[in-house]
């Protein structure tokens, strides 16, 4: 079967989500109104709370949420074989990760911006806010931890790719001032950068004294440091500090100097990325050679692969940036569909063509199987092979695979490194709300709060800890990152659900995913915590029982309090829709 089959259907079904669904959702559910004032407006501090052009900030939002996980979690399901995870991606994205990043946008709007967490105060209780913030908190620390080995890993594997991502801090930053000091336009000046920043990598590709290794710096493969550490795990630790100072100074930033025009670059990332493996795509019509479904898999697919597919079908996250950031540069709410739902939609493209890249990518099914031997090996194995064959698709437009493979890692990092401060920006503020709560005066200050947030992520992320040694806690903690993440997604589409049922509105296209989503990740989790990584197994890890098991208690917890609140009275003090 051709692979572009599947980018047809796949396509097909996202447009009449979007052009359909989304008009439904929009009209009947949610009930836009034009005329309402958000908080964009309402509270203007040209720091956090910005009015946005709806498409500067669809590039902003879907570029926060659309970092590695939407690559890396497709690339390791299609482990269980292709059908089950396009599937997956193509439904949960249309009835489930659309109706909830636009939900948790619409309700933040209308509740002067506020966070997902604070919400569930006003929703369901005050103790379930505490619970909810410490939920969200671990997760962005893992979210944190995660990107930021994916990033420090693809620098080092692709160390062509390093000149052209920092080149964009600068760019960005000429382009905010350009556009915000200077009432310019964002879109020309973002089509310049990124032709330099690909020049740039175009160019490293064939020069390796423009290529940044740190592990040749070091002394080359095998070889020791001062510190004890081989030169592998020296450029990681480097890389690791560079990222957190980075992320420290982009995320206290007001937004349009960095985060905005950064965003609308990759915004066109994602375009160009898209129409590449795309086009790449149609040129070549690969063949699928991987197993429709994988009958000699070594662990079942049902439930875990909505956990492993979490980004690119629905994702907590999402709900975070929604109501964190994006709620508070909205310019007018009818802008809602177009950020939140067809940001969704963008992020389920990238995830079905990380599939087809995979999926195409070897020549035979022998060699699939092979690579894919065990959920472990798919698991080490799904981005290295998503970059290869995203190159082999790219190289059928002319482009040498190594400049291809440059480029897709320059798309992949940019998108992570998005994610990655947006993130810290977030984890920022939840430390500031839990410093109010427990009236911890230092935590509400932005510089301490920052701190934290990056030396907790760094510490996370160097943990050493299992045969992957020195800085494995970002790897380690992806089994985990995927069931807290749904569960998070889970929560946030009960608020939601609570909030339209006492606006008397019908709740059943948010309850239905909600229900569906609770029951498979609490069944994957409650499986993992207890039977895989408890301590009198024989696997077991206590990072991730530890981590776990407060998660799963504190989502219990939530959904008690939550049932209780769902029969009674409406709170005055969640705004009404008009």
């Amino acid at each position: 079967m051709s692979g572009i089959w599947l980018a047809v259907v796949g396509g097909l079904i996202f447009f009449l989500g979007y052009r359909y669904y989304s008009k439904f959702i929009a009209e009947k559910i949610y009930r836009l109104d034009p005329n309402y004032v958000t908080p964009a407006h309402q509270y203007k501090d040209g720091v956090d709370f910005v009015p946005t052009n709806k498409f500067v900030l669809w590039g902003h939002h879907f570029t926060s949420v659309a970092g590695a996980a939407p690559i890396v979690g497709p690339a390791i399901a299609v482990y269980w074989g292709w059908l089950p995870a396009v599937l997956w991606v193509l439904l949960g994205t249309v009835f489930a990760a659309g109706v909830h990043d636009f939900g948790t946008l619409v309700l933040s709007v209308r509740n002067k911006g506020q966070s997902i967490g604070t919400l569930a105060s006003k929703l369901i209780g005050q103790k379930a806010k505490v619970l909810f913030l410490f939920i969200i908190l671990l997760l962005v620390l893992m979210v944190n931890a995660v990107f930021a080995w994916v990033i420090a890993n693809l620098f080092i594997s692709f160390p062509a790719s390093v000149l052209s991502v920092f080149i964009q801090i600068p760019l960005a930053i000429w382009i905010g001032y350009s556009v915000y000091k200077k009432q310019g336009n964002m879109l020309l000046p973002s089509i310049v950068a990124l032709a330099v920043m690909y020049i740039a990598a175009i160019v490293a590709s064939y020069v390796p004294a423009l290529q940044i290794d740190l592990v040749r710096y070091f002394g080359g493969e095998g070889a020791s440091t001062i510190f004890g550490l081989n030169a592998t795990s020296m450029a990681f630790f480097v890389w690791i500090v560079v990222l957190m100072v980075y992320v420290y100074i982009a995320s206290t930033l007001p937004v349009w100097k960095l985060l905005q025009p950064r965003d609308y670059i990759n915004s066109h990332q994602l375009i160009v990325g898209l129409g590449l493996l795309y086009l790449g795509l149609l040129f070549t019509n690969p063949e699928i050679t991987a197993p429709v479904t994988n009958a000699s898999a070594d662990t079942s697919w049902f439930p875990l692969l909505f956990i492993t597919i979490a980004c690119g079908a629905i994702s907590g996250f999402h709900g975070l940036v929604s109501s964190g950031t994006s709620s508070k540069q909205l310019n007018k709410e009818t802008d809602a569909r177009f950020v939140g739902y067809l940001g969704s939609v963008g992020e389920g493209a990238l995830a079905l063509v990380a599939i087809i890249a995979v999926v195409t990518f070897f020549p035979t099914a022998g060699e699939f199987t092979a690579t894919y031997s065990g959920f472990t090996a798919a698991s080490g194995a799904g981005l290295g092979v998503f970059i290869q064959g995203a190159g082999q698709l790219a190289s059928g437009l002319g482009i040498p695979a190594s400049v291809a493979a440059t480029i897709v890692s320059v798309i992949v990092v940019s998108f992570a490194a998005t994610t990655l401060d947006s993130s810290v920006r977030l984890m920022r503020y939840i430390i500031a709300e839990l410093g109010t709560e427990y009236k911890v005066t230092p935590l509400t200050k932005t510089h301490v709060a920052t701190t934290v947030a990056v030396v907790s992520s760094a510490a996370l992320t160097l943990i050493p800890q299992g045969p992957k040694g020195f800085g494995s806690g970002g790897y380690l903690l992806w089994p985990l990152f995927g069931t807290s993440n749904q569960l998070l997604a889970g929560i946030s589409l009960l608020l939601v659900s609570i909030w339209l049922k006492r606006q008397g509105r019908n709740y059943l296209p948010t309850i239905i995913p909600m229900v569906f989503l609770m029951f498979m990740t609490l069944w994957a989790m409650i499986d993992q915590v207890v039977t895989e990584w408890a301590p009198w197994n024989d696997g077991s890890d206590w990072m991730l029982f530890s981590f776990g098991a407060i998660i799963l208690v504190f989502t219990f917890w939530i959904l008690i309090t939550a049932f209780s609140a769902i029969a009674g009275n409406r709170d005055d003090s969640i705004e009404k829709s008009a």
